[in-house]
């Protein structure tokens, strides 16, 4: 991509509004999204991922109730004087992080309809001059960040709409949304086809799975005002998705050679937490020597 094509996008949405039914008692209080992934929400680690890639704006699709989520990226001026008072002026960068990576709003989802429904509620939000947004799933963390620069370049290349996929073993890829796909001249990027939901393994069209990343063309708007409701009443994204690749909206993947992690359940939120405080340098040294003794004895 040529260092003068203009910016594929400049928001990036961040759905929000779930319960977290999976991390009760403790999301009664805290939603999940600020649990600390050591010492850093995961939804920080899913706007620094957003600003790296050149976005200006978070826009945090909420609910009623769940006002601490954006809170989190409020001025904290007071506490930072507090802290640099007292000399903690490392404490003080790390406060400040969240407040000076990228501008935050918030839209309100009021009921919890679908992905669909929550990424619709950001239309108004949108410029009217944005041809394109990013929406990020703050329950997944994509390792090394970075694949969304390599979405935007690939939207500037063929237009359209990216998303993100994993290369799967077949023997799992029944747990995933899985994508029909054909080959371009870059190895890891497919042109999508359509989308299966959790194919029997010898049924799946190809090994490749959807991950928590999307670069959406506007259109994504009208697409989701004309499908149905699933299940539940939900507006799932990925049927828009497919009504855009029916009526040859371009739609291609880019298979993401990396890690990731879900937050969304204490199992993945567990792994990622180690897995982070493995990389720290103030903490892994110890763990990885408190581990390895610990899993000796079983």
């Amino acid at each position: 991509m040529s260092e003068l094509a203009p910016q594929p996008f400049r928001t990036a949405v961040v759905p929000a509004a779930g319960l977290g039914t999976r991390f009760l008692p403790t999301t009664k209080t805290v939603p999940k999204e600020l649990l600390p992934v050591v010492d850093t929400p995961g939804i920080e680690i899913v706007a620094a991922e957003a600003a790296d890639a050149g976005a200006e704006r978070l826009l945090i699709v909420t609910s009623p109730g769940k006002d601490a989520v954006a809170a989190h990226f409020a001025d904290s001026s007071e506490l930072e004087k507090e802290l640099a008072a007292r000399g903690k002026e490392k404490l003080v960068a790390k406060v400040r992080r969240a407040h000076e990576l990228i501008e935050v709003r918030t839209v309100t989802q009021p009921e919890p309809l679908g992905l669909g429904h929550a990424v619709g509620c950001a239309r108004e939000a949108i410029g009217p001059d944005e041809q394109a947004f990013a929406v990020l799933l703050p329950d997944d963390l994509v390792l090394p960040s970075g694949v969304l620069k390599k979405m935007a370049q690939v939207r500037a290349r063929y237009g359209g709409s990216v998303l993100c996929a994993f290369d799967i073993p077949r023997e799992q890829i029944s747990a995933y949304g899985v994508f029909d796909v054909t080959d371009t001249d870059e190895p890891d990027v497919k042109r999508v086809h359509g989308m299966v939901e959790k194919p029997p393994a010898d049924e799946a069209p190809s090994t490749y799975a959807a991950a928590g990343r999307y670069l959406l063309d506007v259109a994504i708007f009208d697409a989701l005002d004309r499908i149905t409701p699933g299940a539940g009443g939900e507006l799932q994204l990925t049927d828009a998705v497919a009504l855009l690749i029916e009526e040859g909206h371009p739609v291609h993947v880019v298979v993401h050679r990396g890690g990731r992690h879900d937050l969304g359940n204490p199992g993945g939120y567990v792994r990622a937490f180690v897995d982070f405080a493995l990389q720290h340098p103030d903490y892994g040294p110890d763990l990885r020597t408190w581990l390895t003794e610990r899993l000796k004895q079983g």
